[in-house]
């Protein structure tokens, strides 16, 4: 909800999936699928430095309607601020 609430999607592996296991550095440049709302699930390329690109799925940590509305909005503040204008 933290998350969601300042406009950042959390991703989170899938069972048995890690950083290590998909020996990831941090340094490879991701790549989201389409993400529609209520989507449980989303694909991720990752291309490291060298021109590798692995695929993998990851869980949408995105639980309720309401975040999803925060979330499309950019974060609760946005949110707040657009109903306030409205």
């Amino acid at each position: 909800s933290n998350l969601v609430g300042m406009g950042v999607l959390p991703l989170q592996f899938q069972e048995g999936q890690g950083r290590s296991m998909l020996e990831l550095t941090g340094f490879e440049r991701y790549d989201l699928g389409e993400l529609t709302p209520g989507a449980s699930e989303i694909e991720v390329h990752a291309t490291s430095t060298d021109g590798t690109v692995k695929t993998f799925s990851v869980t949408v940590r995105i639980d309720t309607p309401k975040e999803w509305d925060y979330f499309q909005h950019g974060g609760i503040l946005q949110y707040v601020i657009r109903q306030l204008l409205n």
